[in-house]
Parts: structure tokens; sequence; C-alpha cells
């Protein structure tokens, strides 16, 4: 049974900031929900979620769902990772709960 849990944002320098975990070689590229340590779970089409592939692909996800220019989302840690940290400049926290606060937790 799925739970409502809060997702996890801190402000950041001119942004916020939040973490992401991408799982990749899915049918559609799109935002599930949550994890349970807060992270936005995010199914993208790319091969690998360390690719440069798909690291654009999550970044134009992202820009496109927050309604932000691409070159406002920043992945500041684990770009050759599925854990990524993602900052988006010019966005306050309260932006980014308000189009993902409702976001059910993934178990």
């Amino acid at each position: 049974m799925s739970q409502n849990r809060k997702f996890e944002i801190t402000d950041a320098r001119g942004g916020a900031a939040f973490a992401v975990r991408v799982v990749t070689r899915a049918a559609a590229s799109e935002i599930v929900g949550t994890q349970e340590g807060g992270a936005l779970k995010i199914r993208l089409k790319a091969a690998s979620a360390g690719d440069s592939v798909a690291n654009d692909e999550l970044v134009a996800l992202l820009a496109d769902k927050l309604e932000v220019a691409p070159n406002r989302i920043e992945i500041v840690a684990g770009i050759n990772n599925r854990d990524k940290m993602i900052s988006v400049e010019g966005i306050t926290t309260a932006d980014l709960e308000a189009r993902f606060g409702d976001l059910k937790s993934e178990e």
C-alpha cells in the first residue's frame, strides 16, 4: 500500500535542490513518485543512467515539468550514477513542492 511521504527539497543558492533516482530502459520518460528516502523516482527511455543521453533526457523532462529553461537545471552530484542531486536556479522550494508535493511514495 502506498503512503504519502514528504518530498525532500532543500534551499540552494539562487534556487532549490532535490535528489532523484533514475530508472532506465523505460517505455516512456516520466516522473513516477518518491522513494522512501525522499528522492524523486524518474523513469527514462535511455539505456544507461550515467551517460550523457540519459542526463540530457532527465534535464529536458524536469525542465518541461517545472516550466523552466533547461539551462537553469544542473546535475550537481551523481552525473554518472542513477542517484543524482539536481539544482534548479531561480525556483523556490514552494514552487517545487507545488509541482511534486502530491506524488505518491513508491514501494
